[in-house]
């Protein structure tokens, strides 16, 4: 959940640091550091708070010019943020440093040894930890050996329980970074006459676009003109240099006021990558080759499971609706966070789907490779494709949907949905769905970019109505069916950027306790597509009313009646019933947008929380 940034090459190294952790803002922190090499000293600098403190201190005084350095973005796991506790963090000669993402989870019994033997530590973090075992291998090492740092990296590691993704800088070798990963990615990015490493390939965006996705137990050595991978048992290791596929500007915000909003716009894009040569018009179908699984295999699909965590989930939960009304597959989705702790028995023919925009979500890579283990197949849906759950799963479908920086996820959301309905025609075709019904959902399929278009383009409506109910304390979302999925995810954003406490119900359990949280300060959302429960729908808005709760309605274009019931209308594009959800989402997006921006809310870096769960 942290980032990190390492180079060694040409260019003075400061400017290079900054800017990437920068970009990886993202991720979330709450503090950063720095550490660079040059004429044989290290030179570290730590700050709390924003990486613009960071680069304030960096600038407070001249500094000797270096070409080499490891850097980092911290969300605290052990130890208050604070300067201490920040990284880089130094053994006890301080002349090695270390970054280091993930937890170590035997770190106090290891530092109660090192304390026995005489080891003083700064901080209150475990990756100090890591710093004195290193440094306690380094000073075992052969003198001489320019394996000796690399080793005593290797040495070190083995001895942790854990996840990291490192990287290590001595004194005693200038020139050289030594970088390692278990469960935590990491990324070697390779330039011309300059090499880096990073947690996310899009920080390395306007550097380099080859880069090697590191694989857990993989220990890399870089210098300025070359690298080498070997395993942890130094037999050479299996990579491969991939090209990233993202324009220079990617990563960038634009004319925008936030990745946020950016994103929500891209969301047209994103759509028409996700279904771009997809769609079988002549089979009335879809054709998804990356499930590396034969027609005879999908047929024999019992039962589907999803596995996610947060927006992830919920995308998962409008999944499982469709396989089961158009499909006829069963579907359920269960947390990622706790399947691996279930003991459930499941049918023969079950497969999983685990679903991680990132591909690196350290619950659901945990949840995958539970699955496996008890003999099942797992294919994956994320947005990477060189990330740890797209390499383990055995096949999949990526999203294509870009880089997606802000943390409240919005495009990726409406990817994942998409790749659902790519997946229910498939099933559906191969088994009960009509062809014309299969024509039918393409037709909408191919509608739908414009429609978000011209959803995007009211958005002025949607920011008066975010204005207007902004100062709510607490708000309710209400949908049924396919939109309960969506009244959840509408609450998480809503909750994600504003701090307003937000949640999701079924429409139909309202009477069922949730409407003894209606009165005038607290305003309901109500999902009302014109859709097979629009007058039950209807009827809990009565009833919402009769309570005087305000009541903002997301409707069907050319629904006159729902102005009667609700305070506020959102209208949206007609389609069928299993792709509405992603039109429905579209407006709440922007409503949870505008209302934090109305509260002054940090909409790209909202408090406590980060872009990627890489920790438990």
């Amino acid at each position: 959940m942290c980032g990190i940034i390492a180079y060694v090459g040409h260019r003075e190294v400061r400017p290079v640091l900054l800017d990437g952790l920068s970009r990886l803002e993202y991720r979330g922190y709450d503090s950063a550091g720095l550490a660079t090499l040059a004429d044989g000293k290290l030179d570290i600098l730590k700050k709390v708070g924003r990486i613009a403190e960071l680069t304030r201190h960096v600038a407070s005084k001249p500094r000797t010019p270096a070409f080499q350095g490891i850097s980092h973005t911290r969300w605290a796991t052990h130890g208050e943020p604070s300067d201490a506790n920040a990284h880089p963090h130094a053994d006890g000669t301080g002349k090695l440093v270390v970054v280091h993402n993930g937890v170590i989870e035997n770190f106090q019994p290891l530092k109660r040894k090192l304390e026995a033997e005489g080891h003083l530590f700064a901080s209150a973090t475990d990756t100090e930890v890591l710093a004195h075992l290193i440094g306690k291998a380094y000073q075992a090492g052969m003198e001489g050996s320019a394996r000796r740092l690399s080793d005593a990296v290797r040495t070190a590691l083995s001895g942790i329980k854990g996840t990291y993704g490192v990287a290590v800088m001595h004194e005693d070798f200038p020139g050289l970074i030594v970088g390692a990963r278990r469960g935590s990615p990491l990324v070697l990015g390779i330039g011309e006459g300059e090499m880096f490493l990073s947690s996310d390939a899009t920080a390395l965006l306007p550097y380099t676009h080859k880069v090697v996705y590191l694989k857990d137990f993989d220990v890399t050595e870089i210098r300025a003109d070359r690298f080498q991978i070997e395993s942890m048992t130094h037999d050479t290791a299996d990579y491969q240099v991939e090209e990233l596929d993202y324009a220079p500007d990617a990563a960038e915000r634009g004319a925008f006021a936030h990745y946020m909003l950016k994103e929500i716009h891209e969301q047209p894009q994103t759509l028409e990558n996700a279904v771009r040569g997809r769609l079988n018009g002549e089979e009335s179908s879809a054709q998804l080759g990356g499930l590396n699984l034969t027609p005879a295999e999908l047929r024999d699909i019992d039962r589907v499971i999803v596995l996610g965590c947060g927006t992830a989930l919920h995308a998962g939960m409008v999944g499982a609706q469709m396989l089961e009304n158009m499909a006829f597959v069963a579907a359920e989705t269960d947390f990622a966070s706790e399947f691996r702790f279930k003991n459930r028995p499941l049918p023969r023919n079950t497969i999983f789907f685990a679903v991680s925009q990132s591909g690196e979500t350290a619950d659901t890579l945990g949840a995958l490779r539970e699955a496996r283990r008890k003999g099942f197949r797992c294919l994956g849906i994320c947005n990477s494709v060189g990330s740890t759950i797209a390499r383990e799963s055995d096949g999949g479908m990526y999203m294509h949907a870009g880089p997606e920086i802000g943390v409240a996820a919005t495009k990726s959301f409406v990817s994942q949905v998409a790749l659902f309905g790519l997946l229910t025609l498939t099933l559906g075709r191969m088994r009960q769905m009509s062809a014309s019904t299969g024509s039918k959902i393409i037709r909408s399929f191919e509608k739908l970019p414009d429609q978000v278009r011209k959803i995007l383009a009211g958005e002025e409506h949607i920011a008066a109505i975010a204005r207007k109910y902004a100062q709510a304390n607490s708000m309710l979302f209400l949908g049924r069916q396919y939109n309960y999925p969506i009244a959840l995810e509408a609450a998480l954003k809503l909750k994600e950027i504003s701090y307003i406490h937000a949640a999701g119900f079924p429409a139909s359990e309202l009477k069922h306790g949730i409407i003894a949280l209606i009165d005038p300060a607290t305003p309901t959302v109500i999902l009302c597509p014109q859709d097979s429960l629009y007058e039950k729908n209807i009827s809990t808005m009565q009833e919402v009313r009769a309570r005087k709760g305000p009541i903002i309605a997301v409707a069907t274009e050319g629904d006159e009646e729902i102005r009667h019931h609700a305070d506020d209308v959102i209208y949206v594009p007609r389609t069928v019933e299993m792709l509405q959800p992603i039109l429905n989402i579209i407006p709440l997006q922007l409503f949870a947008y505008h209302a934090a921006v109305a509260l002054g809310r940090d909409v790209d870096k909202p408090r406590n929380l980060a872009k990627s769960v890489t920790v438990e």
